[in-house]
């Protein structure tokens, strides 16, 4: 799947900090802004990861369930 989300990318010192404003707690940090965005990437998709698993605990059993692609 293909999502693009925001990366607000500050500099402090020698590192580059990152957040995205759509997903509250994914930062990322790095020496180079390209480390710091593949951080930040990493921390985006473990963060979906885990609320997509928390979320489908409570389905019910029969329920149906399907993928739905957003582009």
């Amino acid at each position: 799947m293909y999502n693009e989300f925001s990366a607000i990318i500050e500099k402090d010192g020698e590192w580059f900090i990152a957040y995205c404003p759509e997903i509250p707690g994914a930062n990322g940090q790095g020496k180079t802004k390209e480390d710091c965005l593949q951080n930040l990437s990493e921390a985006v998709k473990l963060i979906l990861e885990d609320r997509r698993q928390d979320i489908l605990k409570g389905v019910p059993p029969d329920a149906m369930h399907e993928m739905v692609t957003v582009s």
